[in-house]
């Protein structure tokens, strides 16, 4: 079987989901494209989206902690959250937690320990969400 390179302008489903793009040799599916995605400062309020797809607002709710608000909610909560982020300003180390999800928000939150301190939310300039359903 020849393989080839499709040069298109668009893929849209024939249905109201989303587009199966990568299919096995046997027909079956094998994932689909990033339904959203953000990267945005989380230490200005609201979040100052840089670049983003599918994402229309950051809400700031507290240090550390923030909403994605969707643009086009996703069809159920069973979808999956990649978040990413960068060590903050007083240089600790923050992890992320993907706490109360929607199916048009997810709250997703920084935490991290500084100076060998205590943990505690923190705010991160650098952040990077991504959702996949």
């Amino acid at each position: 079987m020849a393989y080839g390179t499709a040069n298109v302008d668009n893929i849209q489903s024939s249905t109201a989901g989303t587009p199966v793009v990568f299919k096995d040799g046997g027909g079956t599916q094998i994932g689909t494209l990033c339904r959203a995605w953000v990267n945005f400062n989380g230490t200005t309020s609201p979040g100052t989206i840089r670049a983003a797809f599918n994402v229309s607002s950051v809400t700031k709710s507290g240090t550390g902690s923030y909403v994605v608000n969707l643009t086009t909610a996703m069809p159920d909560t069973n979808y999956c959250v990649t978040v990413s982020t960068t060590t903050n300003a007083s240089g600790g180390l923050n992890c992320w937690y993907s706490d109360t999800t929607t199916t048009s928000t997810i709250s997703v939150g920084t935490y991290g320990v500084a100076g060998g301190g205590a943990g505690a939310y923190r705010d991160t300039a650098q952040i990077s969400v991504a959702i996949f359903r």
